[in-house]
């Protein structure tokens, strides 16, 4: 039976196991994306203050998932390369150790963030105000770091060994029981239906996603340790460390995670020249973000559907197989961010409604949306490609596409623009498309060398 859905992924029709490996993951990610926009349109209704301190929360906090990217980056390699080699005592070893040595490596994070944060937060802001939401928000998020990081585990480990519906339906769960608690947690009285709230504002908003994210991991673990999927765990592995396979899960995803800590010290930078331009703008940066990530979502999944498809090949040695589902990739994700566009470009202010009635964030995003929407073109081919060296554990092309188009391009540009230059905010837009452009030419560049064609972990 297992042999059975392997071969299916190794032999079978590409598109159709890209899109059986992709399109679970997209809708429990686009359910997960649709409760983080109902929770910013919830937070929006708090005030604009309350979506200032979470956005600039949300951008600090992205700090911490550098530790959670390397990991997990590795995690895909290793459990997707094994279980192509059909070697399912290293697949049930990794999947034990990601969760324990990502369970340690959060409680460490989350100790210095702890720390750090109220310091972080008056970097960008002195407003009170602001700083008060961000510090209700943030505290619970950080405390209940290692559930969030093992959750984000288990889901990848179910989509590395072809299973891609477990997690689907787990982040729907999740997602569900959050868009339910919002409100209630929020509210006095719950809008629309008019029944009591816990009125606990923006630490309501945080409470139900801290809640919901720990149901979500019980119901995923549980599955695993029940031997209800293809790869069981032992609770008793759960409980020490493997030196070999952890330094594997290092240094297999440094390079990713240097990516990813080149990116979010990106978007703080960013974050810190939208500041310039005051509350509204970055009220308007963080509800231009939830909505770009909403639409990012497609990408992501078919990502991770063609990373852990890729893997397989390569542990298979199926090579031209691997190069063919990258670009089946690419194409399907400009097929679907053609549509995004579209909608995005005709209905610009109806999208912004949705989030707020402050008229100037409003027109600040109609802005926002017109500029960046159509780079998404360009992130498309990007994500596509990328499968290979997230599948192939060749990480090096990450970070150096994120090195020239976040450092080489967009940080000088934003300096241009608002400090030398003191343009209008449309600029500031506008290097989020050059950035993109700029990163999508890397990895094309990475993918043609072919050096993720030889990489075995």
């Amino acid at each position: 039976m297992e042999y059975g859905y392997k071969k299916g992924l190794l032999d079978g029709n590409i598109t159709k196991n890209l899109l059986k490996m992709s399109l679970p993951t997209m809708l429990g990610f686009l359910f997960q994306s649709a409760y983080d926009l109902v929770d910013m349109m919830w937070i929006g209704k708090i005030s604009s203050t309350a979506v200032a301190g979470v956005t600039i929360f949300a951008t600090i906090f992205w700090l911490v998932d550098v530790l959670n990217s390397i990991i997990g980056t590795s995690s895909v390699s290793l459990i997707s390369q094994y279980y192509g080699k059909n070697d399912m005592e290293k697949t049930s070893r990794v999947i034990e150790q990601t969760l324990t040595f990502k369970g340690l490596v959060a409680i460490i994070a989350g100790g210095i963030i702890l720390i750090l944060l109220r310091p972080l937060l008056e970097f960008f802001t002195k407003d009170q105000e602001v700083i008060k939401s961000a510090l209700s928000y943030g505290y619970i998020r950080i405390f209940f770091l290692p559930i969030m990081f093992s959750s984000f585990t288990v889901n990848t480990a179910f989509r590395c060994i072809g299973d891609a519906k477990k997690p689907m339906m787990i982040m729907v769960i999740a997602a569900v029981l959050n868009v339910i608690l919002d409100p209630i947690f929020i509210f006095e009285k719950v809008p629309y239906v008019n029944i009591p709230g816990l009125n606990l504002g923006v630490f309501g908003a945080a409470l139900a996603t801290v809640l919901s994210t720990m149901v979500a991991f019980g119901v995923g673990i549980y599955i695993f340790i029940s031997g209800k999927t293809k790869v069981k765990i032992q609770v008793k592995n759960l409980l020490k460390l493997d030196k070999e396979m952890d330094k594997k899960l290092i240094t297999i995803g440094l390079p990713s995670g240097f990516e990813i800590l080149s990116r979010n010290l990106a978007a703080i930078m960013t974050l810190k020249f939208v500041t310039i331009y005051g509350t509204v703008a970055i009220a308007t940066m963080g509800i231009g973000n939830k909505l770009f990530n909403f639409t990012f979502l497609p990408l992501l999944g078919l990502n991770m559907g063609a990373s852990a498809i890729v893997g397989q090949c390569l542990g298979a040695e199926k090579i031209d197989r691997a190069k063919a589902t990258a670009i089946r990739a690419v194409m399907v994700g400009v097929g679907c961010m053609s549509l995004v566009i579209l909608i995005s470009i005709l209905f610009p202010q109806r999208i912004m409604d949705a989030f707020t009635d402050d008229q100037a964030v409003i027109e600040t995003g109609i802005l926002m949306i017109r500029v960046v929407a159509p780079s998404l073109i360009g992130v498309a081919v990007a994500m596509g490609l990328g499968c290979v060296f997230s599948g192939s554990g060749y990480n090096i092309p990450f970070l150096v596409s994120s090195l020239v188009a976040r450092w080489g391009i967009q940080v000088p540009m934003l300096a241009i623009v608002t400090y030398r230059m003191h343009l209008p905010i449309i600029w500031v837009w506008s290097t989020y498309v050059l950035a993109d452009v700029g990163e999508m030419i890397v990895l094309f560049i990475g993918y043609k060398r072919g050096k993720w064609e030889k990489k075995r972990v």
